[in-house]
């Protein structure tokens, strides 16, 4: 064999072998890709799982408000005193003047707590024998602002959440629906007047005008 045929002879060997070593590259770079590819395909499905869990978790454990009652209620200013079907009232006709939101150790007006009602606050009331634990724990449990907490005679539960036509009874302070009435409810959409004053009104006290 000449040497011109041994070389080609060794090009063409060196070019199968230039071939065989790009083709085994490339099947170990699809073979890496594929790799990647599933790890991170199983990272999100493992991601979007827990999340799926986390979700459903809290979904199915979170308090449902089944028990709230709710009204269909009239919205009069009126200085004389009002009779509701509801105790408390979950609304109604009402003093001009409205009850500043906050906390109360005694009984207020039901025709000043009724007006703040109707300006998305919310009114928790409780026993009056409640334990005073229970009743800083209602204290520290309520949000600072559109929120009246007082004591009241005549609940058929140890505590009462109302809003402006709607009521739930609860178990006591640490009732988990109280905390899910007060995020629906307070200056939720069934109310009236969202946004109005709840300061600048009576600290208590029916006028003797109109205010």
């Amino acid at each position: 064999m000449s040497a011109s045929s041994k070389a080609k002879g060794g090009a063409r060997a060196g070019r199968a072998r230039a071939d065989e070593l790009r083709l085994a590259q490339q099947a170990k770079e699809r073979r890496t890709r594929l790799i990647l590819i599933t790890s991170v395909a199983t990272v999100v499905l493992l991601i979007a799982g827990v999340v799926g869990f986390t979700v459903w978790r809290d979904v199915s454990t979170r308090p449902t408000l089944d028990a709230v009652k709710t009204y269909d209620v009239t919205r009069e200013h009126t200085t004389d005193p009002v009779t509701y079907e509801q105790t408390p009232p979950a609304g109604g006709d009402h003093h001009p003047a409205w009850l500043n939101c906050g906390v109360y150790t005694e009984p207020v007006p039901d025709e000043l707590a009724v007006h703040s009602l109707e300006h998305g606050a919310v009114w928790v009331t409780y026993r009056p024998d409640l334990p005073a634990e229970q009743v800083k724990a209602l204290t520290d449990a309520i949000p600072d602002t559109y929120m009246v907490l007082s004591p009241r005679d005549g609940l058929t539960a140890p505590v009462v959440a109302s809003a402006w036509g709607a009521q739930l009874s609860l178990d006591g302070p640490a009732d988990p629906r109280l905390e899910e009435f007060v995020k629906k409810y307070r200056q939720g959409p069934q109310t009236p007047e969202p946004g109005a004053a709840c300061t600048g009104g009576s600290d208590g006290e029916l006028p003797t005008t109109s205010g």
